[in-house]
């Protein structure tokens, strides 16, 4: 990823625009801090996306079966 200074990126923004889609994010620093990532907005929406839970359940990695059997144990007495 290359970095840009604030005004450097505003004075060549059409370049720092051809960048992002020929090679992706690019960094903008201010007062030599990093602020900000310019990146596509094919890259903006695949980040975005929401996926409805169901959808992330369906897909999760399978582990081992639950064991869902109720314990034998007694109910215990509290006090209150």
């Amino acid at each position: 990823m290359h970095t840009w200074q604030l005004q450097q990126a505003k004075s060549h923004f059409s370049e720092v625009v051809n960048l992002v889609l020929t090679e992706g994010a690019q960094m903008v620093t201010r007062r030599g801090k990093s602020e900000v990532v310019i990146l596509a907005a094919s890259e903006y929406q695949k980040l975005t996306k929401t996926v409805p839970l169901n959808q992330i359940l369906k897909h999760a990695p399978r582990g081992n079966e639950l064991d869902i059997t109720r314990s034998q144990e007694g109910v215990r007495k509290i006090e209150f």
